[in-house]
């Protein structure tokens, strides 16, 4: 991956895209400006943001996959997966009212999070590597906000604003790997106790382990590896759901247990 932005530039957009997150104002995407950026431009930005967030105080607690699915894809008008990081300020507890405030476009996504119990490293991370190396499995809901204006943005945009990551909630049961079928797995979204969207986990590239083989290897085009003790997002099984204040959602899992959430101002 070639990077092609002045360090100044990945300066430049990487407060822009604090600045947005942190204020909950939409911006352009940043193609806009500069139309020659590329994705590992993109990361490089995300690592500025990373490496800013941390100074501040933010714990880097694990990572998560994007645009895994076929549906978020269509969605969203993409072609290739990515990833981004996960802190603890991002953590919200099950069954919690969580506040909207601050938020420009939130969506919800049904997950399945994985928490690794040996370190991960690239190139060539597979499946069975992840799976090896998990400790166990976990249903999990993101709340993810794209700070571009329209929800409307390119890869190399979504990338420098950490793959839309805002609030991630875990819940259900922990479950071992070898005790479940998770390509087969189904889910159902819930809004308002209304069905939302359903699918398999194998709408997350064949197999949700890939998802985090293919961030594993991401990282190590990026120079880095996935420590033992991670908490990974594997992607959205189905379409992003809009939420308002006042909205309740449930993610209800096969063999996983379900996970609760509303939403206030």
């Amino acid at each position: 991956m070639t990077i092609t932005l002045s360090p100044e530039d990945i300066t430049r957009l990487c407060e822009r895209v604090e600045g947005a997150q942190a204020r909950g104002h939409a911006i352009p995407k940043l193609t806009g400006e500069y139309p020659g950026m590329t994705i590992a431009d993109g990361y490089a930005v995300q690592s500025a943001l990373r490496k800013r967030l941390i100074a501040q105080g933010h714990r880097l607690i694990g990572w998560k996959a994007g645009l895994t699915s076929r549906a978020k894809m269509r969605q969203m008008g993409v072609d290739v997966p990515s990833i981004g990081f996960l802190t603890d300020r991002m953590a919200r507890p099950e069954n919690s009212a969580i506040s909207l405030a601050g938020l420009i476009h939130p969506r919800v996504e049904c997950e399945i999070a994985f928490v690794t119990e040996r370190d991960l490293s690239g190139p060539g991370c597979t499946a069975a590597d992840v799976l090896n190396a998990t400790d166990y499995v976990l249903p999990a809901i993101e709340i993810i906000d794209s700070r571009f204006s329209g929800f409307k943005f390119d890869l190399e945009s979504v990338i420098a604003d950490n793959g839309s990551a805002a609030l991630f909630v875990g819940g259900g049961r922990p479950r071992r790997v070898t005790d479940l079928d998770l390509a087969t797995l189904g889910v159902v979204m819930e809004k308002n106790g209304e069905m939302e969207a359903f699918a398999a986990a194998a709408a997350v590239l064949g197999h949700p382990a890939e998802a985090v083989a293919m961030l594993v290897n991401i990282l190590h085009g990026l120079g880095e590896s996935l420590p033992a003790g991670s908490f990974v997002m594997s992607g959205g099984i189905t379409e992003a759901i809009a939420v308002a204040p006042g909205d309740h959602v449930a993610a209800r899992f096969q063999d996983l247990g379900s996970v609760s959430i509303r939403f206030t101002a």
